[in-house]
């Protein structure tokens, strides 16, 4: 398992969750939920000053895909928030499959007591935990890197 501490990034219309993961890549918890801007930037800056708080060395940002594994709007707005921010750092960014994230946080959330709409920006975080922690599972199985890294070039490509 590569050391270092990894952001979560669970990408969505209103607001963007963002979890992180202790030194050595074993546990991911939550860290809090930035505002979606339409334009400008202020969502990846807040994002970046988390960052440097925890001095990341990779971003982990979930890829929306369909059950059947294509493409759709919430998976073109993914990539592109993703695309923005690996063009405003010098880490990687990569993407993993995030199906079911965002339902697997709202049950655990019902399990809890706690009811969608007093709970919408906790599902973020939820689910940018649920998207890291699957990746750092992946990472520590596989030995590899999970999921694709994002080139500011030429978008995902397969490690």
């Amino acid at each position: 398992m590569r050391p270092g501490v990894r952001l979560g990034i669970d990408v969505g219309k209103a607001r963007v969750g963002v979890a992180r993961s202790d030194l050595h890549g074993i546990l991911a918890t939550p860290v809090e939920t930035v505002a979606r801007q339409t334009a400008g930037s202020a969502d990846v800056d807040r994002i970046l000053t988390i960052a440097r708080e925890y001095d990341t060395v990779e971003f982990i940002v979930g890829l929306p895909l369909s059950m059947s594994g294509g493409s759709t709007a919430s998976t073109d707005d993914a990539l592109a928030f993703a695309l923005r921010l690996a063009t405003a750092v010098d880490r990687d960014v990569r993407m993993i499959d995030e199906r079911l994230t965002t339902v697997s946080a709202q049950a655990a959330l019902h399990r809890s007591g706690r009811n969608t709409k007093n709970s919408r920006s906790v599902i973020d975080q939820v689910a940018a935990v649920i998207l890291l922690q699957h990746a750092l599972d992946v990472e520590r199985t596989s030995g590899n890197p999970p999921g694709q890294l994002v080139d500011p070039n030429q978008g995902l490509h397969r490690d």
